[in-house]
Parts: C-alpha cells; structure tokens; sequence
C-alpha cells in the first residue's frame, strides 16, 4: 500500500459543488498515485473559464481558457521517448486546476458523463504532476496507456476510444 495520499481541494466556483468535485478528485488523485505505488499530497482548485484563461496566461504564455493545468512541486528530469519518468520523491506533488465551464463543454460534446470526463482530466494532471508530458508521439502513448489503464481500474471507459 502506497504511502498516505492527501488531496485538498479548493473550490472558487460554486458550481464545482453541484457535481462533487471534492470526491472526484480524491477518486481520480488516489487511483493514480495507488497504480504508482507512491503516496502524496496535490491541491486541486475547481474554479471557471475567466479563472483558468488568466493562469494559463500567467503562466503559459496563452490567455485562453482550457480545461485543466498542472504545476509539478519538482522540475522533472528528462526521461528517453516513450519511457515513463522517474517518480518525484517528494510528499507535495504539486497543484492542479480545473475549469467548469470548459470540462462541461467538452463532456457534452464527446457525450461522456461529466463525471467520467472530469476524473479523465484530473488522472492526467496528476500523471503531469508525476512527470509524464506528451510532447511526442512515444510519450503520449506511455502517458495515455496509463490513463487508460488508471481509468479502467475505475471502470471508465477508454476516454480515447474513437466512437464508431
């Protein structure tokens, strides 16, 4: 059994509540980090589009809202393509946010549960937290073959299975 794993969330719209995105994130959080092995600690802040546009702004260089950042407590070290990273040592893992507005959007369109799309999104922030990236090819693979098989484990279904 992993280590203790901690998740505080921080809720900045009110809407957030509605769909229980405190347990969701303990859900999606703790699934990843189990499958892992390891334990920590990662905040998750639920707020809107105008909310997520500024930090990403901030701190991507990109003023437009998207549906969920990551910031890693560590820089991470740089793996081969394909490989999965080496796990921070650390017990603060890092933050996440999410924005409502986006996610709900996004579920709508692809026809998913919100829920499903919701913890999708917040098992792959927590996977960048970890050091996972998709800026290639190979990478992307490693990093969608373990949200497929974290998401699994939560009976979610495959969210990149194209829909025939």
């Amino acid at each position: 059994m992993p280590d203790d794993i901690s998740t505080d969330c921080v809720i900045e719209d009110d809407r957030w509540n509605s769909l229980g995105l405190e347990a969701l994130a303990e859900r999606a959080v703790s699934a990843a980090l189990t499958w892992h092995g390891i334990g920590g600690e990662v905040v998750v802040m639920g707020c809107d589009d105008a909310r997520i546009a500024a930090l990403n702004a901030d701190f991507r260089g990109k003023p437009r809202a998207t549906n969920v950042l990551s910031w890693p407590s560590v820089e991470h070290v740089p793996h081969e393509p394909g490989a999965a990273p080496d796990l921070p040592d650390e017990d603060e893992l890092g933050d996440i946010a999410i924005a409502y507005d986006t996610c709900l959007a996004e579920a709508e369109s692809q026809g998913k549960p919100a829920a499903d799309h919701v913890t999708h999104l917040l098992v792959h922030a927590t996977l960048h937290l970890l050091g996972y990236d998709h800026q290639n090819d190979a990478d992307a693979e490693t990093m969608e073959a373990a949200e497929r098989s974290i998401l699994a484990g939560l009976n979610i279904p495959d969210p990149y299975h194209e829909k025939v």
